[in-house]
């Protein structure tokens, strides 16, 4: 199924909007909850998976769906459709601080992208949103993106969703070990794997974790400087305690002498 043609403008710095513009009869499918405001003509149903499970009937779908499932998203993607007789607009925005990263599938090996499940934003209609489960069982218990990434395949664009900088690394042939909360996507040609970090000393105590990612071979990678795992780490560090105190508030003085001034 050959995908339809967007157009698209990303909107803003730190926290970007993708804003999809479509022609009479064009589809995005995006992520349930996705979607930030749409013109008056646009028109969204949910909908078992991508579309493409139209080829293998229901059989298709029922697949489809459950595939999604085992990856922790929605069953059911919302389609968008422009059903006026004009141009119209529909802008989708991830969860969390970051950037968008517009992907054309047709410039790359195969027409596929591995990214982690939770990376991917909207879609031409067309797109084939699989999963892809690795090969490698360290990767698959240790990895910050599981057992399971998330495939796409078609020959239009694509957006996924990177949290802080993003940092595209062309490999050839060559090695990148990088921590495994920081692994956006990457394309046909590179393999995933999980390799302890160092020496014992240095996985327990070097305060990078206990295993990295390892990617060797040619092709394109894209890297994030703020995991949302690691945001929320933070968050969790400094949310108030019980009483009303944050973690760290106050010097360590007022710490000892808190509570006796009544």
């Amino acid at each position: 199924m050959k995908s339809h043609e967007l157009d698209y403008e990303i909107i803003g710095h730190d926290m970007q909007i993708v804003e999809v513009e479509l022609d009479p009869g064009e589809t995005v499918i995006a992520e349930a909850g996705a979607m930030n405001w749409m013109d008056e003509d646009i028109a969204f149903e949910a909908r078992m998976g991508d579309g493409s499970e139209a080829e293998g009937g229901l059989l298709g779908k029922i697949l489809g769906a459950g595939k999604r499932a085992i990856t922790g998203e929605s069953v059911f993607m919302t389609h968008f459709t422009n059903q006026g007789s004009g141009k119209n607009h529909v802008a989708f925005a991830a969860p969390y601080p970051g950037h968008v990263l517009p992907i054309d599938l047709a410039t790359l090996q195969g027409g596929e992208l591995f990214c982690q499940k939770d990376a991917f934003l909207c879609a031409a209609l067309g797109t084939r949103i699989d999963i892809a489960f690795n090969k490698r069982l360290g990767a698959g218990f240790f990895g910050g993106e599981g057992f399971i990434l998330q495939k796409l395949q078609g020959d239009g664009m694509a957006f996924v969703h990177a949290g802080g900088t993003v940092v595209k690394k062309e490999l050839h042939g060559t090695t990148l070990r990088v921590d495994t909360g920081c692994l956006v996507a990457f394309t046909q040609g590179i393999t995933y794997d999980i390799q302890r970090a160092g020496s014992l000393k240095s996985m327990f105590f070097g305060g990078e974790g206990l295993f990295l990612a390892t990617l060797q071979g040619t092709g394109t990678v894209y890297l994030q400087s703020l995991p949302f795992s690691r945001l929320a780490d933070r968050i969790i560090a400094q949310a108030p305690r019980a009483g009303g105190k944050r973690k760290g508030e106050g010097s360590v003085l007022g710490g000892l002498f808190d509570g006796d001034n009544d």
